[in-house]
């Protein structure tokens, strides 16, 4: 067996590499791999010298025990020899980072990649913000806009289940890096195309690539991350989540009202202040993109595909970058070796002369995906079945209720602010009016059988204005513009419409006589800026802001309670909190109840999210996090169509389907294997 013994890895010679066959030197007396005292050819401490490499040792080796070539051994043999490899390395590796120790290098990662974290929570909220403004510049129906609001969950879940596989093949940094760039590239693009299908495309695609960051991002940070940090600064990284959903909120509420922001070219091609908020939201990717070339790959995937030099590398600056910082830069690396993983070959060298540069680059990716594939598989067999299908519907149960109701509160909202807007409609009967001249604004009004003779109706506004069984005789209308207003069951004689959005299916039974529509506006109608907006912004920000008492909570109570215990408890509290919901009969009482909620959440994702990346082992961690990520926004998209078709229905289904599907998902939680005290795999 492995064994770490007074300092040193004690490794025994079975044709594996472990950097090294020398016996233990006294204390000291130093490594030459980390001191050196020639005076011609002076080394200075802890500089790196060079480590053996794996094929000196093992021809070494080989003269003392030759071994039967890997080619002749049995497939399972390997793996069950890499296996044993991985649980040395893993506790290896965790006394390594101990070594290295916590400060400005975690830090610094800690803020990189909370950016990225950051620009996952501003993507989904990103389509609701811009739906009002966006539906007027493209004449979206109602289908159209719950497609633009479910095609982000869409992207998304693919991107979770591809990018998080990728990364167990390619390397946390890079798939990242590949991540960022696509929902940076086309989050920009989709703030200029002007027709609703590219605009649909480029939100899909910028959602496939935000998709990955979820899944990478926490196995990256874990992988720096001793096992009595891990649970509680993985909890604060979670908390960047909640900063991009009240920066989102604070950008559209100082952005989005400001309508006049942006510039027109010609009468096809407009940029309004949704467009200039779409920009504004691709900041916090941008700048994750950008400080993320300046961070290393994980050391622990590199020494999984058996990378030890730069893996030593790797970890050497973080020790270093620690000690630094903290006044002791004397402090030497003393690690000489770290343990590599069996090597079983899963790839296809493809010679140059090998095929053309398109059936190279063709086999490369087949082959690749093909990896991911086994990768998925793996995740399902005997030894993680059982979790995996736990937690998949631990992960959905949680997002159909959160997801369900996050949509829900504002839509619920909403239909109580209409409630009283109606409430407050101003009826005129049999009013007769003639040579007068509107140039005022109309607002929530019936006017019922009234008469209009020789009017003018100029520059003016009707808001929620319907006009019943009416007359309308020699009147003009010339600039008006107008939001929901009809006219039913009317008669209008001789009358012209100059200038006007008062187009035909306005009109509603109505007879036209000697009636004449000139140059009519083009495009959609513009609404009137209402202060609901502003409400809904509001109810965003303050359900953000809600969950930081929940993530501090979590963060300081997660390694002393353990993750099941998080889980469980956070999702029974939450259930409860819904029954409450039925109280709920009033705009203030609704986001009292959301603030509630989303606090009391926020813990079971945050434990959600650690319990994954411990649970499954570091070539496995990205494509189990990423399928289970995938899963959650399915259950998204669920719950978004589900809860949003009961609004001013019933309170009674949206309420009892999320409180029973967290009860049943935290009953389950309780039975997942508790991963507090383990080593990273």
């Amino acid at each position: 067996m492995f064994k770490y013994q007074d300092g040193n890895y004690d490794a025994p010679n079975d044709g594996y590499y472990r950097g090294g066959d020398e016996p233990a030197q006294e204390e000291d007396a130093q490594s030459d791999v980390t001191e050196g005292h020639d005076e011609d050819d002076e080394v200075y401490e802890g500089e790196y010298q060079g480590i053996p490499h794996p094929d000196d040792i093992k021809e070494k080796q080989k003269k003392r025990a030759p071994a039967m070539d890997d080619e002749y051994r049995d497939r399972a043999d390997l793996m069950a020899e890499r296996m044993e490899d991985e649980e040395q390395l893993a506790h290896q590796y965790e006394n390594i980072i101990e070594e290295c120790g916590h400060g400005r290098f975690q830090w610094t990662l800690f803020f990189v990649l909370g950016l990225a974290l950051m620009a996952d929570g501003v993507e989904v909220f990103v389509v609701g913000f811009v739906l009002p403004s966006a539906e007027k510049d493209m004449c979206l129906s109602s289908s159209n806009k719950g497609m633009l609001g479910l095609i982000v969950y869409l992207g998304m879940m693919v991107g979770a289940v591809l990018l998080g596989g990728l990364a167990d093949k390619l390397g946390r940094k890079q798939c990242l890096i590949i991540s960022l760039a696509i929902n940076a590239a086309f989050a920009f693009l989709s703030s200029f195309v002007q027709g609703y299908g590219f605009f649909l495309f480029c939100r899909l695609i910028s959602g496939l690539g935000i998709g990955g960051t979820l899944p990478i991002v926490f196995p990256y940070f874990s992988e720096f991350l001793s096992r009595e940090k891990r649970g509680e600064h993985l909890s604060w990284l979670c908390m960047f989540w909640m900063i991009g959903g009240i920066y989102a909120s604070a950008m559209a509420w100082s952005i989005i009202p400001h309508y006049g922001w942006g510039f027109s070219m010609g009468t096809k091609y407009h940029f309004h202040s949704w467009r200039v908020f779409v920009l504004v939201c691709a900041l916090p990717c941008i700048a994750s993109l950008v400080a993320l070339k300046f961070m290393p790959e994980s050391p622990r995937f590199l020494l999984e595909i058996g990378k030890h030099d730069e893996a030593w590398m790797i970890l050497k600056q973080v020790h270093d970058t620690n000690m630094r910082a903290k006044g002791e830069p004397e402090r030497v690396f003393t690690v000489s070796y770290i343990k590599t993983p069996k090597q079983v070959d899963e790839f296809i060298e493809i010679q140059s002369s090998t095929g053309t540069w398109y059936q190279r680059w063709l086999v490369r990716i087949t082959t690749t995906l093909k990896q991911v594939w086994d990768n998925v598989l793996y995740c399902l067999t005997a030894q993680y079945r059982m979790n995996t299908l736990m937690l998949a519907v631990v992960w959905f149960t949680m997002a159909l209720s959160y997801y369900g109701l996050i949509v829900w509160f504002p839509d619920m909202i909403r239909y109580f602010q209409d409630e009283a807007y109606e409430s407050r409609v101003k009826i005129f009967d049999e009013e007769e009016v003639s040579h007068f001249t509107f140039n005022f604004t109309l607002e929530n009004q019936i006017h019922r059988n009234g008469e209009y003779k020789n009017d003018k109706f100029i520059g003016m506004k009707f808001k929620e204005v319907r006009f019943e069984d009416s007359l309308f005789e020699d009147c003009y209308f010339e600039d008006v513009r107008s939001s929901e207003t009809f006219f039913e069951n009317c008669t209008i004689i001789s009358t012209v419409f100059y200038n006007t959005d008062l187009y035909e299916h306005k009109f509603i039974n109505c007879r036209l006589i000697n009636t004449t529509f000139m140059m009519e506006k083009e495009g959609c109608h513009i609404d009137f800026e209402e202060d609901n907006d502003f409400l809904i912004y509001l109810v965003s920000f303050l359900g953000s802001l809600s969950v930081l008492p929940g993530n501090i909570i979590s963060a300081l109570l997660m390694d002393k309670i353990g993750r099941i215990k998080m889980i469980g408890g956070s999702m029974l509290i939450s259930a409860v909190c819904c029954f409450f919901l039925f109280f709920g009969n009033s705009e203030s009482a609704m986001i009292g109840w959301q603030c509630l909620f989303c606090g009391a959440s926020i813990a079971a994702w945050n434990a959600l999210d650690i319990i994954t990346v411990e649970l499954y082992p570091t070539d496995k961690r990205g494509t189990a996090f990423g399928i289970l990520n995938g899963l959650c926004k399915f259950g998204a998209i669920l719950g978004n169509s589900i809860f949003s078709s009961f609004v001013g229905i019933t309170k009674v289904v949206p309420i009892l389907l999320a409180s029973s599907a967290l009860v049943g998902g935290g009953l389950l939680a309780l039975r997942l294997p508790e991963t507090r005290e383990q080593v990273l795999m």
